[in-house]
């Protein structure tokens, strides 16, 4: 028998070459990471790319077809049942009873938890989500904003130590958003764990690190300013007039990787810096336009790293 791995106490997961293939095909290929304890990890990537299934294999709710690791302490193989006895799910789907109040909600969550004081730890939460003065409303009633409130507040109520948000804030106006994301960083600052997939560009950059997975595939991880910098592109913004009539002339020269719009500017970018300047050198003496060399963004990087994956269903 292979001896329990034993990662540093400041690491809630560490696992390392994890895949898993369904239907003969591989959806996560060899991964390896490691999460530290109170950090938000978000996960970036393609629709149908394994950011799911790479979540629930790290905490426990899915065996890998190979690798090992531990989370929270816990071997990812042998100890599944204790992993998910500390681990509270948010999934994008709203998953609670339509049909009852937000206060009988909570309350069926703590008896299930088997909570000592049901109805105290339900109104504790109220407060705390801030939905004091809408206890007996229908969660079917709720708007977007108010129903991912009591969905977090109903996968943390047990106290869990690790957190999974899949895709939590879609479909929420800005302001829920950043009402939600103030409350994960306060959980964060409390010891919790938080995995978070997420599309938002925004949301990623509220991450203490994050990873870019791609049709099975970890292509980066880190800090944002890691992602960032490790990325290699070279980027110019461009205002001006007629800015589509340079994206289609740009697109598919030597260097250039991305041209992409943004607002009222256009981002030209690519990895080879000395093929991307000679490709754009013949544009930069037009004064229909004014170009500036920039920073790429993590919208930049993310683009990049998308045109750059191959769908494992081709």
């Amino acid at each position: 028998m292979t001896p329990a791995r034993t990662p540093p106490p400041d690491i809630a997961i560490d696992v390392e070459g994890l895949t898993k293939s369904f239907g003969g095909r591989k959806v996560v290929q060899d991964l390896s990471m490691q999460v530290r304890r109170g950090s938000i990890y978000g996960f970036l990537g393609p629709n149908g790319s394994g950011k799911t299934t790479t979540i629930r294999m790290l905490c426990g709710l899915l065996t890998p077809d190979s690798g090992e690791g531990t989370c929270l302490g816990y071997d990812i193989r042998r100890d599944a049942d204790k992993i998910k006895r500390q681990v509270g799910y948010m999934t994008q789907r709203f998953s609670l009873y339509q049909d009852l109040s937000v206060r009988e909600n909570l309350e069926f969550v703590a008896r299930l938890y088997g909570l000592a004081n049901a109805k105290g730890a339900a109104r504790e939460m109220i407060k705390r989500i801030g939905l004091s003065g809408r206890e007996e409303q229908l969660a079917g009633e709720l708007s977007g904003g108010w129903k991912q409130r009591l969905a977090l507040g109903a996968c943390t109520l047990p106290n869990p130590q690790l957190l999974l948000l899949d895709e939590p804030t879609a479909g929420v106006d800005p302001k829920a958003r950043r009402d939600f994301w103030n409350e994960i960083h306060a959980l964060a600052a409390e010891g919790l764990t938080v995995l978070v997939s997420t599309h938002y560009m925004d949301e990623a950059e509220r991450c203490h690190e994050i990873a870019y997975i791609a049709y099975g595939n970890l292509l980066a991880h880190g800090t944002v300013d890691e992602v960032i910098a490790k990325s290699a592109l070279s980027t110019f913004t461009v205002t001006g007039d007629d800015l589509n009539t340079l994206s289609a002339e740009l697109t598919g020269k030597p260097g250039v990787d991305m041209v992409a719009p943004f607002g009222t500017s256009l981002h030209v970018s690519g990895r080879d810096k000395a093929a991307l300047e000679a490709s754009v050198a013949p544009y930069r003496d037009s004064a229909k336009w004014k170009w500036q060399d920039s920073e790429p963004s993590l919208e930049d990087v993310f683009i990049d790293l998308m045109n750059r994956s191959k769908d494992n269903f081709q």
